[in-house]
């Protein structure tokens, strides 16, 4: 199998001042092609720390990928710290030069002096082009490994890797085979509940289970084979019956699901909103199809105020959506009333008929978590509706303290 690592470089990473994103992607597109990293590290611009991981690294991998380090500052240091751990010297790069100065005068401009430096490489390595940008990356081989060196700027980096690093490697590596990652999304089961379910399947060889947490859902992540589509379709086929109600979508998040399923039947949806204070509205904002899909909302105050204390809550968030379904003639209405003491209702009203719950948290949330949460269960309500499945879930987050069906025939 071959060994894949990855080196990110730069004071600003390994301290967090900016995220690497560079290196999840990375990982992302290499797992696709069969190219698994099985290492990262991170180091800062400290010539002796560079060298020493270079030099480990290229005794432990096959491939390694480096990125950052590369730019005209002096705490750019990744060249030189090539040059020294592969024991060879700096020297120019005529090629790269003229094509820097061509860069620069198409724009009419001189090229600073400074820019010097991105031409200073390894004097065995190859020039691997960046046509968006003045560091060029390059290829040299260190001991038993291969090192791509690459920009820190994503979008330099992501066009290196896409057009040139992965079709070599591919080419390189013909036996590497394609892998692909499948996703079952879940909401209201804990972390535990789920490993409870899935920790005891078997799976055949080259498949394996991740997870992914992050409020308020959770992904099961099967990874393994491209090429083996019916072996994936059954695995899917018995993890989807092991989390059954709980599963709100497949290989797309509820969100995008829920916006698919309104505009193949082209229906339109309205939303007021107190408890979830305008999150599912910016949510839905965030999906193209749902977004068309969406007529109008309303935000108003999350809070009771003193003419609201005595009002049925339930009867309140009913109210709210028909209202917003009838004023914009939208197909639903979706409300979430006031909170008061982690107690809140929701509501959807159809054509059909209308539905209420009232729900507690069942643990304490801060206000950002606790609207995240109220919109994914106004947006599952919404789901279950759509794809006729029972209209009350089961949240390990929330408890439910009443829930209420009213027919048409009776509004």
């Amino acid at each position: 199998m071959l060994k894949v690592a990855m080196l990110s470089t730069g004071e600003e990473v390994l301290h967090g001042d900016i995220v690497d994103t560079n290196a999840a992607w990375l990982s992302e597109q290499f797992y696709q092609q069969g190219l698994q990293v099985s290492y990262r590290s991170t180091v800062g611009d400290k010539l002796d720390s560079l060298v020493t991981e270079l030099s480990h690294l290229s005794h432990e991998f096959d491939v390694v990928i480096v990125n950052g380090g590369l730019g005209p500052t002096t705490d750019d240091l990744t060249s030189t710290a090539a040059a020294q751990a592969s024991k060879q010297k700096l020297v120019l790069f005529q090629s790269w030069l003229s094509e820097m100065e061509t860069k620069f005068s198409s724009r009419g401009l001189s090229m600073p002096d400074s820019n010097l430096k991105q031409a200073m490489l390894p004097e065995k390595a190859q020039v691997i082009d960046n046509p968006i940008g003045t560091a060029c990356g390059f290829r040299l081989a260190i001991n038993r490994a291969e090192f791509f060196f690459t920009p820190g700027v994503p979008s330099e980096f992501k066009r290196m890797v896409s057009d040139q690093i992965i079709p070599a490697l591919v080419s390189q590596h013909p036996n590497v085979l394609p892998n692909e990652c499948s996703r079952i999304y879940t909401l209201g089961l804990s972390e535990s509940g789920i490993s409870d379910k899935l920790d005891l399947l078997r799976l055949p060889k080259g498949y394996e289970l991740g997870y992914r947490s992050y409020l308020p859902f959770i992904e099961v992540k099967l990874f393994g084979p491209m090429a083996d589509m019916e072996t994936r379709i059954k695995l899917l086929q018995i993890i989807y019956g092991h989390l059954k109600d709980n599963v709100v979508s497949v290989d797309e998040p509820m969100i995008a699901n829920v916006g698919g399923l309104l505009s193949e039947e082209r229906l339109s949806l309205s939303i007021a909103e107190q408890a979830s204070g305008g999150y599912l509205t910016s949510w839905a904002h965030d999906e193209a199809i749902l977004a068309g899909c969406l007529k109008q909302s309303w935000v108003m105050n999350a809070l009771l105020n003193d003419s609201m204390v005595e009002q049925d809550p339930l009867a309140a968030a009913l109210a709210l959506a028909a209202a917003t379904r009838e004023n914009s003639k939208a197909s639903f209405g979706l409300s979430s009333g006031a909170i008061r003491d982690g107690v809140f209702a929701i509501a959807l009203s159809t054509s059909q008929g209308e539905w209420g719950q009232v729900l507690k948290f069942s643990r304490e949330y801060n206000n950002k978590a606790q609207r995240k949460l109220i919109s994914a269960v106004m947006l599952d309500m919404l789901r279950r509706h759509l794809e006729q499945k029972p209209m009350f879930g089961e949240y390990s987050s929330l408890h439910r303290q009443k829930e209420l069906y009213v027919p048409a025939s009776a509004l």
